[in-house]
């Protein structure tokens, strides 16, 4: 069973930039795509970007284009989220998710692995 595990999140300014690290426990992990989603107060859970792992290609929602950025770096089966520009309505819970066998890399439920989700605020 493949685990998951966020870090990076905490509180920032508005304006301001987090990055948010994924570490999956395997050694040989080949996931089709790795995502993050997050959850907004009083909100479902929404997808942020993935990557499709062979390729390297990273897709995004439009409220992250231009502001979010995924890598890897699939030597250490890790997955960033590099978040620049933030503002409070980025405040969330964001989930970091891996999909062996799914094909859309925005959907939830194509994803078989979740991370515990990392915390980050935006505010003054």
């Amino acid at each position: 069973q493949v685990q998951l595990a966020e870090s990076g999140g905490g509180w920032v300014q508005p304006g301001g930039s987090l990055r948010l690290s994924c570490v999956a426990s395997e050694r040989t992990f080949f996931p089709y795509a790795m995502g993050w989603f997050r959850q907004r107060p009083g909100k479902e859970r929404e997808f942020v970007g993935a990557v499709i792992w062979s390729q390297g290609v990273a897709y995004y929602s439009n409220f992250a284009e231009g502001r979010f950025t995924i890598s890897k770096d699939g030597a250490r089966n890790t997955m960033f989220l590099q978040m620049n520009s933030l503002k409070p309505e980025d405040t969330a819970v964001y989930y970091c998710a891996a999909t062996i066998g799914g094909v859309y890399y925005y959907k939830m439920t194509e994803y078989e692995h979740w991370g515990q989700g990392a915390q980050v605020t935006v505010s003054t």
